[in-house]
């Protein structure tokens, strides 16, 4: 019974802090005209989020490895409501940056401490598993959490999306402290250079990650506007979203058994390799009209098998620093995120949507590339 209430609490969470990241988007448009600024000026919440998020999530990886996972979630959900008390109550654009900033700061802390929890207390044989269920918490808030939000801002006004989540934030905090135990590991020089963390070693073991999320957001983040410019209306783009949405959370699920039941290795050789391939069926689908949405979900299903198995390997790869790899991972998921909007941004107002795609491919192959380079050095064996 307890290890139930920690999964639905540990996916609750996630949930909670994926509908903070995606619901701005929606809402920017309103905020653009409560502050009468422009849609960029708006925009910027987006990115004040995630630049927190960068930069805070290595700190807390560390903090929580030293002074405990529990520790570091509790104090963080609190901060993080506290953050989107003051999002709710900011009455000029540069408080809002603010208050966004230390939202993405204090999900740093959250998120990973989740993950690494929910990882430790899995059964034998269940870690990938484990965290693939709580993942798929973070990936429903973009279809469902962001939607909801967006809808109860346009009736009662945007403020109301972040009071929510503040309320949401203060109820788990105290449930996250009375469902884990408390940790506290001491980690000396000695562990950790057994365990690799050195710079070296985590963008070895990271490099994946950054090219898999480069090459996933590169496309996935000009989405609507593409299929606009391919001639798609808004029906049957919110149909291949959905659709999408679904096969990712089905991909989730998948990579984390494929995580428990063959290694996580192969799991992620398994997504990459897919990727690469589908991102180049996906291109010869849109460009003749030919099912198009299963393109689109086999691309998202394999995709999603990636993260679960990532997180999983680097539990076990780093057996006493698993919260300070995990923030380090997440990190890389935000830094790939930024420069797949970056770099698909350039590609299609130079060659239009299908022209991301063999360049994701290519990043792809690239993440492909360097996992198996260093593999033979730093595989992790299977969780057990």
């Amino acid at each position: 019974m307890v290890a139930l209430l920690r999964l639905i609490v540990a996916w609750a969470t996630l949930f909670v802090v994926g509908t903070d990241l995606f619901v701005v988007s929606p809402l920017i448009p309103l905020i653009a005209d409560d502050y009468q600024v422009g849609i960029r000026g708006a925009g910027l919440a987006v990115t004040a989020f995630a630049a927190g998020y960068v930069i805070a999530a290595p700190l807390f990886g560390h903090l929580a490895d030293r002074l405990g996972r529990r520790l570091v979630l509790t104090c963080c959900l609190a901060a993080f409501a506290a953050a989107n008390f003051l999002t709710a109550a900011a009455g000029q654009l540069p408080m809002l940056m603010a208050a966004r900033l230390l939202c993405g700061i204090a999900a740093a802390g959250v998120t990973p401490s989740v993950y690494v929890l929910v990882g430790s207390a899995a059964p034998p044989g269940r870690r990938g598993t484990w965290i693939s269920i709580v993942l798929t918490g973070l990936l429903l808030s973009l279809p469902l959490g962001a939607p909801i939000g967006a809808m109860a801002s346009l009736k009662l006004g945007w403020p109301v999306a972040f009071l929510f989540l503040a309320a949401c934030s203060l109820l788990l905090a105290p449930v996250h402290r009375v469902l884990w135990p408390g940790s506290r590991q001491t980690v000396d020089r000695r562990t950790a250079h057994a365990d690799g963390i050195s710079p070296i070693a985590l963008t070895q073991q990271l490099l994946p990650t950054a090219a898999w999320s480069t090459a996933l957001y590169g496309m996935y983040t000009y989405l609507g506007a593409g299929m606009t410019g391919l001639g798609y209306g808004p029906g049957a783009i919110a149909e291949i979203v959905g659709i999408y949405g679904a096969a990712a959370f089905a991909g989730a699920l998948l990579g984390g058994r494929i995580a428990d039941r063959q290694g996580p290795a192969t799991a992620i050789h398994v997504s990459l390799t897919g990727m690469a391939v589908c991102f180049a069926l996906l291109q010869f689908a849109l460009l003749h009209g030919v099912l198009v949405e299963m393109a689109f979900a086999v691309t998202s299903l394999l995709a999603q098998v990636f993260f679960p198995a990532q997180q999983s390997r680097l539990m076990a790869a780093f057996p006493t620093r698993n919260a300070t790899a995990l923030a380090w991972n997440n990190s890389a998921l935000f830094l790939g995120m930024t420069l797949g909007s970056l770099i698909g941004g350039q590609a299609m107002a130079l060659g239009g949507f299908t022209a991301i795609l063999p360049i994701s491919a290519a990043i792809a192959i690239a993440g492909w590339a360097s996992f198996s380079h260093y593999l033979p050095r730093t595989a992790a064996p299977r969780t057990s």
